[in-house]
């Protein structure tokens, strides 16, 4: 099953780092939070992803482009003459996934984005998460629930601290999305979804924003379903988000690291 990971925004509430690289390509600990959620995914046995690229999209195909040689101890002997490899490999701690990074557009919607990757998913089931959030979810039990129930879409619903739209749940089906008000405690989505190929046929284009019209009408049809999560999750759309994950991977403490423990 191959993870799809939206990573083309402007990523403006945190415009302090997001003017030089994508949002998805600021670092906790010295790694791109980017690098955080393939580990994750990696540990419960997903290895090929595709990335929906846009904005400073270069910055991402540079990056695993030339990761092989960040992870490596590596010899350069400039002595040598004539067509010789100058380069001998030491060592290599290089994580084996293969990675598809996919210009989907300055300006498209996340639906948008999702409908230009089709191509890369094919006519089978995929993962979909933003990719500037970490999470401690079980990714395989998620799995397992949405094979369960035999819906279009799961989606990973989360407590935060606030912020957010609200998910209106039935038991395990999501009923509605709407905004959030004062009074409003409730669970939101966590992104770590699962997607049928049948979502495509629920996005017109690159104007469409995913979670409007098409999770919208899928909840509406009650095909939408929740697999409810109340561990660690932080999304990273602020400074102060980000400080707060650099302490948390400081402290050696990270709830996300789940393929150190």
């Amino acid at each position: 099953m191959k993870v799809v990971l939206l990573a083309g925004g402007y990523g403006t509430r945190i415009s302090e780092e997001s003017q030089f690289r994508p949002k998805p390509m600021i670092e906790i600990g010295g790694k791109p939070i980017l690098w955080h959620i393939m580990k994750e995914y990696l540990h419960y046995g997903f290895d090929e992803f595709i990335i929906c690229a846009g904005y400073k999209q270069e910055y991402i195909k540079n990056y695993f482009a030339h990761y092989f040689l960040q992870a490596s101890d590596i010899s350069f002997d400039f002595r040598v003459e004539g067509e010789k490899d100058h380069r001998e490999i030491h060592t290599s701690s290089f994580e084996p996934w293969k990675v598809t990074v996919v210009d989907t557009g300055l300006d498209t919607m996340t639906g948008g984005r999702i409908k230009r990757i089709q191509p890369y998913v094919g006519d089978e089931p995929f993962l979909l998460t933003y990719g500037d959030g970490v999470c401690d979810v079980d990714i395989r039990r998620t799995v397992e629930f949405h094979r369960s129930h035999g819906k279009l879409v799961t989606m990973t619903a989360v407590k935060p601290e606030g912020r957010f739209g609200i998910l209106d749940l039935d038991g395990d089906r999501i009923a509605s999305f709407r905004e959030k008000s004062k009074d409003d405690v409730g669970y939101i989505n966590g992104g770590y979804m699962v997607m049928e190929p049948a979502i495509f046929d629920y996005i017109d284009g690159d104007d469409t924003t995913l979670e409007r019209k098409p999770l919208e009408t899928i909840a509406d049809e009650g095909q939408l379903m929740a697999f409810k999560h109340n561990g660690f999750w932080q999304c990273m759309d602020t400074m102060r988000d980000r400080e707060k994950l650099e302490r948390l991977w400081a402290s050696g403490e990270a709830p996300w690291k789940v393929w150190d423990k």
